[in-house]
């Protein structure tokens, strides 16, 4: 245990009840006592492959054997590159999740020079030396990546070995990515741990790790951009180091990536292409992106309301103040004893008819889930737990306890079917009560502890769909697991409506079942880059839908910072304000009647733009593509892009610069390549360069590119077009997915096209087999006055 952890747990037990303290205490000593009862470590020896022996042609590549050691190689016909070493092979795997592609049958094995080997196909090369390093290389030869053959350290006992892989990249190449991450969304030198981590506190920048980590980075290169996954669950870290180029010397320094794992199977996928085709080909991977219902894209607000008076003073509010709202979210507060899957009948007996109430004036309400199950003989859902035999148990086969809010508890084993199954029935219950989605929360799992990390003792036994493991492997992946239970549940519960669930923790392959939540990021400005910073790499490791709390997680924003959170959260798929401990903070007319005025425009400005986010949810359904963008997603050669941190892309047509720093009326703001128009001012500025926009109190600068066409909502409530008139001799576009509903329907995707037409001026047309014809929306066309500014 390290001294940032000490403090951590210091801190966590000073805050907690009397009773709670001294449960972390119990559970510390009880964890040291089942940690102890595991197999000692033995000795180590260093192994490495190798030099090549034989080789083997298989679909899509082959095996090559090594004297100590050997490689499988494959290349799938979406042009991903696998490799295993050891006998490892693409599954079993979490990620997958049944999803293997097939081998591409025209990839060819054949002798490379110096006695290596190398795989050839249309999209890709991969080389392997004679002594285990591997080359991925583009069709014309251009080293892309360098994996150094790995090293294992093998215990002597029957425990699994560690082993470390070393990756080298171009110099001019750039991280993102490893899940959610505050200190991004550009990964700088350093050390990433892979451990996702209830922090016990609120977060701010720089803080790491957190809830949901993955081995997924993406690297962005002059050459090409390629995402590399190393597929294991098992504790690690990376160390990232950021190459040097030789200012003209010809001595540049490679960037290196070092991955150190505890276990598990050393594979590796890699994709390799412009980015829209590194993110298809790893949501073809580990599946599309769950499609949130459309109300899901509106304004949500949380609270740890207690009942249902505070629900409807909270909605009363909206109303009264003509703000937009489409979801209450509950805490624990609304709970008995804190326990899961029930209901304070005293306050919150009547939420059915509540619930009810509020969605006819088209207001859902979603509640907390964690996964404790507090023990307590006698509760439905503990006792229907101990009669499933669905809780983890410890390597001595007793039923492992913890220590959460709700007091002494036991936890779910989500990597076994059958404890799958008997958690997605208990949803029935709040499906009964009116509740439209869930929550998850704390799934990391979380138990305090006085002394180490708030989780689960290592020695702790899951089932690992029948492999059987230690908490060691199933840590990383309880997430996931609890959410494929959640979303499995609803499928069956409401066959009829997608799904919407969204989740603290998880793993590569989470956007298969719902979305991600920030957590408990810590107010003030640092925690407003953090909240940016999370949404950007979640997007980049395929979770397109995710947001953070805006104004953090305890309502004490300034006014000025919880403006410009809401302002920034307003253009963020999970669009969730909340309220802090203190009743009633966090709600827009708490902060003076400036902000909320201000306030207002930003939820307004949300909902005009609904359409444009039903568009984009069905294309990262599709595509995988993430909603909110870096700068250098379509021009990733553009350097200057790769370094900008402080603004994104909205989708295609939108750059959204939002104001992270206290004070500021005036922000600069990079721009790619092309015509960009102001949205508020509709004055047109030219890319590539910086620019200084305007950032009043009131508003952010959101910048439309020239060309785009972007759907919205009218002020009749009809979807209209808003076309932005794009430079003179050039054509733009854009894509329309109507979908008003929350069901399984698949909505056309609808193409236009904006050009100018000599006198008639811009013209907006729609593209379709039928050929070219008039849209059926209203059209404005905006963005013609004004010149261009550099």
């Amino acid at each position: 245990m390290n001294g940032r952890d000490l403090v951590r747990s210091m801190k966590l037990i000073g805050s907690a009840g009397a009773a709670q303290r001294l449960g972390t205490v119990r559970e510390a000593w009880r964890r040291r006592r089942s940690d102890a009862t595991g197999l000692p470590p033995g000795t180590e020896r260093a192994r490495v492959p190798g030099v090549v022996q034989d080789v083997e042609p298989g679909p899509g590549g082959g095996t090559i054997r090594f004297s100590r050691s050997e490689l499988m190689i494959r290349v799938a016909v979406n042009g991903a590159v696998f490799w295993g070493w050891d006998g490892a092979a693409p599954e079993p795997s979490y990620a997958l999740a049944g999803r293997r592609p097939e081998a591409d049958p025209r990839a060819v094995l054949e002798p490379d020079k110096d006695g290596g080997w190398r795989v050839v196909a249309e999209r890709v090369t991969v080389v392997v030396s004679r002594q285990g390093a591997i080359e991925v290389r583009t069709p014309g030869g251009v080293t892309l990546r360098r994996d150094l053959p790995p090293r294992w350290w093998e215990a002597a006992d029957s425990g699994p070995g560690r082993w470390m892989q070393r990756s080298e990249v171009a110099a001019d190449a750039r991280f993102f990515g490893l899940g959610g991450r505050a200190c991004g969304p550009r990964l700088r030198t350093g050390t990433y741990r892979l451990w996702n981590t209830g922090p016990g506190r609120a977060f701010g920048r720089g803080d790491d790790p957190l809830y949901l980590t993955m081995p997924v980075h993406l690297v962005v290169a002059d050459t090409a951009t390629h995402l590399a996954f190393h597929d294991t669950p098992w504790n690690g870290s990376v160390r990232l180091r950021e190459g040097e180029e030789g200012a003209g010397s010809g001595h540049d320094r490679a960037g290196v990536s070092e991955l150190r794992m505890d276990g598990g199977p050393l594979r590796c996928w890699v994709m390799v292409g412009a980015p829209a085709r590194v993110l298809l080909t790893w949501a073809s991977l580990t599946g599309a992106p769950a499609l949130p219902p459309a109300w899901a894209l509106g304004h949500h607000h949380a609270g740890d309301f207690g009942g249902g008076q505070e629900v409807r003073r909270v909605v009363a509010g909206y109303r009264e103040h003509d703000l937009p709202l489409d979801a209450v979210h509950l805490g624990s507060g609304h709970l008995e004893d804190r326990q899961v899957f029930t209901v304070d009948q005293e306050r919150s007996g009547k939420l059915p008819a509540l619930a009810e109430e509020l969605r006819r004036d088209g207001v859902r309400l979603v509640p907390i889930v964690a996964p404790a199950v507090r023990v307590s003989p006698g509760d439905p859902v503990h006792d229907s737990g101990v009669v499933e035999d669905a809780f983890v148990r410890g390597a001595s086969g007793r039923i492992v306890e913890g220590v959460v809010r709700a007091g002494r508890s036991v936890f779910p084993d989500f990597t076994h079917a059958r404890v799958r199954r008997w958690w997605d029935g208990l949803y029935a219950d709040g499906i009964a009560r009116g509740f439209s989605g869930f929550w998850h929360h704390m799934n990391e799992p979380t138990s305090f502890t006085a002394l180490g990390e708030s989780t689960l003792p290592r020695s702790a036994r899951h089932a690992l769909e029948g492999r059987g493991g230690d908490h060691g492997e199933a840590h990383n992946v309880y997430g996931l697991c609890m959410a494929q239970a959640g979303y499995e549940g609803l499928r069956e519960l409401l066959p009829e409506e997608r799904p919407f669930l969204f989740s603290r923790s998880g793993w590569a392959g989470i956007q298969r079942y719902g979305g991600a939540w920030s957590g408990n990021v810590a107010p003030g400005w640092p925690g407003l880059r953090a909240s940016l910073s999370l949404v950007v790499g979640l997007g980049l490791c395929g979770v397109p839908y995710s947001g953070p709390d805006v104004g953090g997680a305890d309502g004490s924003s300034s006014p000025e910072l919880y403006l410009r959170w809401l302002q920034l959260g307003a253009y963020l798929p999970l669009f969730r304000t909340r309220a802090g401990p203190r009743a009633g903070r966090g709600e827009p007319w708490d902060f003076g009647p400036d902000v909320l005025e201000h306030a207002r425009a930003a939820l307004t400005g949300r909902r005009r733009l609904l359409p444009y986010f039903v568009t984009l949810a069905h294309l990262a359904r599709r595509t995988g593509a993430p909603y909110v963008r870096p700068l250098w997603w379509g021009a990733p050669e553009d350097r200057a892009l790769r370094d900008c941190e402080d603004a994104f892309l909205l989708g295609d047509s939108l750059l959204v610069a939002p104001v992270l720093d206290a004070g500021a009326d005036r922000r600069a703001v990079r721009l790619p390549r092309g015509l960009w128009y102001d949205t508020a001012t509709g004055m047109p500025y030219e890319g590539p360069g910086q620019v200084l926009v305007d950032a009043p109190l009131g508003r952010i600068p959101v910048l439309a590119r020239a060309g785009a066409v972007v759907p919205v909502r009218g002020e009749d409530g009809g979807l209209e077009l808003e076309v932005w008139a794009p430079a003179r001799g050039r054509t733009g576009g854009g894509l329309v997915v109507r979908d008003a509903g929350d069901g399984w329907e698949v909505p056309e995707i609808e193409r236009y096209v904006a050009r100018w037409d000599g006198d008639r001026g811009v013209v907006v047309e729609r593209e379709g087999e039928d050929g070219v014809r008039e849209p059926s929306y209203p059209v404005r066309v905006r963005g013609l006055g004004g010149s261009a500014q550099m």
